[in-house]
Order: C-alpha cells, then structure tokens, then sequence
C-alpha cells in the first residue's frame, strides 16, 4: 500500500467524469495479514519493509494467534521472502506455497481488494504517518465486522 494508492470504481452521475485523486509520490508500507475462515480472526502486522525478517515476525504474530492444539497452514504466493529457507517456521504453522501467477487461489488476495475498495483507494495520503494510520484503520474496520472476514475468504472447496 502507498501514496501512489489504486483508483476504485465509484458512483457517479451518469455521463459525469467524477474526479478521483491520485498521488505521484512513491512512500510505501506493507500489510502482512493472515486471516482464518473458520475463526473469523485476523493476525497482522504492518511494515515499512518487504523481506525476510519482516516475514519471520508476521509467521511469529500468526503463531500467537492460532487456536491452542491446532495447526495452521499459511496459503502464500512464491515471493522471495516467502521462500526463503531463512525463516522459522514456527511448530504450530505449515507453508503452502501457491503456483506461480495465480492470485485467484489465495483467498487472502480478497481480503486486500476489500480494504482497497472500502477504505484505501481514492485517496491521497499526507505523509507515511496517515498511511500507517489508514492502513492500521482499515485492518481494524475489517476485524470489527463480525462475519466478514469468513465471508470473504472461505472456500466450500477448501474443506
């Protein structure tokens, strides 16, 4: 997520050009969430860095969170920073890493559009103090709606 945020769909008079506001600055932050269907929980952290010692700490904070006698299996995509044989991976969390180029199996990636379209788009951020802020904001708003993140996220063919 950044200052140069994404344009969503809004609504609008019909003919009318609406005006959306796009920033050209580059500041920069990352959202590393987890969420369980079946829970409705979420665990994240969110980081001025994208990389291995990022990771590690975002595996340890959804370790925290995973149900007492339980196991994890953490839905990824290939990044380097998911792959890295670096990171320990905590007892309780198992790694599935997805094929390349296919967004549509992580049910996480739903999760992300969510906050774009409901809380982060259309915007332009003063500085990386607001855009923490809002990133916060909109984790929060989305673990605050009872019922959302399963809705989001769970798949009758992941069962």
């Amino acid at each position: 997520m950044g200052q140069k945020n994404s344009i969503t769909r809004q609504w609008a008079t019909k003919g009318s050009r609406p005006r959306q506001p796009k920033d050209q600055r580059y500041t920069a932050l990352y959202i590393f969430g987890a969420v369980c269907p079946e829970r409705d929980l979420g665990a994240a952290l969110v980081m001025p860095y994208a990389d291995t010692k990022a990771m590690q700490l975002h595996l340890e904070e959804i370790s925290k969170n995973v149900a007492r006698k339980s196991h994890a299996i953490i839905v990824m995509d290939g990044a380097g920073w998911h792959t890295t044989s670096k990171l320990k991976v905590p007892d309780n969390i198992s790694l599935m890493v997805l094929p390349p180029y296919s967004p549509e199996l992580n049910p996480v990636e739903n999760i992300w559009q969510y906050l774009r379209q409901n809380w982060l788009s259309n915007r332009v951020f003063k500085d990386y103090d607001h855009l923490l802020d809002a990133a916060c904001k909109a984790w929060n708003n989305l673990c605050a709606i009872p019922g959302k993140i399963t809705q989001i996220t769970k798949r009758n063919w992941a069962l």
